[in-house]
């Protein structure tokens, strides 16, 4: 039992005073602290991984791209043009759209301020969470009233489009 401890004690000093050698060299002399792993056996049965051919497997991959949904970057900002040209008063849908960009710079402050108070993020998780539950009962739960939210959004569309 001595001898193991002074064997022991001897190697855990030797294990100190030996420098660093790059890994290339270690791996040249076979000195490692842990022992090599044993090759990696591939067997194609006892894999759950299909191997395809290469040739099929890349025309797996091929998709052909149709007439229709090919968009030219030319025809697009020819499009945006002929829209923009159409438009009456330039001012308020550049006012709007500088609106909504602040509008949208606003929330995310606000939001960042509420999730900086401990607690109120969880409350508010608690309200969605409430109003979602109310929800699916008042609207998606009976066919009457999931007809009268389709009859509802349907208004709502005509009205946005203005085809009332």
């Amino acid at each position: 039992m001595a001898t193991a401890a002074s064997s022991s004690s001897s190697m855990v000093a030797t294990a100190v005073l030996i420098p660093r050698f790059p890994a290339a060299s270690v791996r040249a002399t076979g000195c490692s602290a842990f022992p090599p792993l044993p090759p990696r056996v591939s067997t194609a049965s006892s894999s759950s991984v299909k191997l395809i051919p290469e040739s099929k497997r890349f025309s797996l991959l091929q998709t052909k791209a149709s007439e229709e949904t090919s968009v030219d970057a030319g025809d697009l900002f020819a499009d945006l043009k002929e829209k923009w040209d159409k438009v009456e008063d330039k001012t308020t849908v550049v006012v709007y759209g500088g609106g909504a960009l602040v509008a949208v710079w606003l929330s995310s402050i606000l939001i960042g301020a509420i999730n900086s108070v401990p607690l109120l993020p969880k409350i508010m998780e608690l309200v969605g969470v409430g109003y979602t539950g109310w929800f699916i009962y008042r609207y998606l739960l009976f066919k009457s009233s999931r007809k009268e939210l389709a009859t509802d959004i349907e208004a709502l569309k005509n009205k946005i489009t203005g085809t009332e």
